[in-house]
């Protein structure tokens, strides 16, 4: 399994600790100032990338000592920073790629950021969006197993497609069999698991699995 983590420039007060995954993330992406969050945080920086215009002269230069490559694109461009770092995490063929620092600031940037996480999933690889108070995935039709996790104990499941069809899920505290759920519809909302771990699963359309806390 390779693991690959993107940090991009968001507001460092909803940042998860970075402990949790720095024992089985294996290449670690600063994408803009995410790059000098990833310095401040002990976190060997593998690829720094970006225009970097959210970072001082003296912050690029530290920036530039500390990564073990670096890359600086210009400012006017056709994908954002965190967009480019995805591009590059892809070339490591990763398993999972796990983005930092890409929510709680900009409310456009923040729903752009969790929609990349259709091209992760297009690619057969998973993609998780974390921040202090949520966990988002993206996922295709399928089976799946999710575990019980005191830092995310609500669980959502939310609609990406106009209809889901076929949802099911087991072990929770709402169960649901085959339900079809809209784009919009609040059933599928603040669900908590009732055991160790339970399933989901559904036949149609995408979903969004978002593990919250309060």
């Amino acid at each position: 399994m390779r693991n690959v983590a993107i940090m991009g420039n968001g507001p460092t007060d909803v940042l998860p600790d970075l402990s949790r995954y720095t024992d089985f993330v294996d290449y670690w992406i600063g994408a803009d100032r995410g790059a000098l969050t990833l310095i401040e945080n002990d976190v060997a920086l593998d690829l720094a990338i970006g225009d970097f215009d959210s970072v001082s002269s003296f912050e690029i230069e530290k920036i530039k000592r500390k990564a073990f490559q670096f890359e600086q694109y210009p400012i006017e461009k056709d994908k954002t920073d965190v967009e480019i770092a995805l591009d590059e995490a892809m070339k490591q063929k990763p398993d999972t790629i796990y983005f930092f620092g890409v929510t709680g600031g900009r409310m456009d940037h923040t729903l752009i950021n969790i929609q990349l996480l259709h091209q992760v999933i297009s690619k057969k690889a998973r993609g998780i969006v974390i921040d202090k108070h949520n966990e988002v995935e993206l996922t295709n039709p399928g089976h799946y197993t999710i575990e019980q996790d005191s830092a995310y104990e609500t669980i959502s499941f939310i609609p990406f497609t106009p209809v889901v069809k076929g949802l099911t899920l087991t072990d929770f505290y709402y169960p649901l069999k085959k339900a079809t759920i809209t784009m919009g519809s609040t059933l599928s909302i603040s669900n908590k698991l009732i055991s160790n771990n339970g399933t989901f699963s559904y036949d149609e359309g995408i979903v969004l699995v978002v593990k919250s806390r309060d």
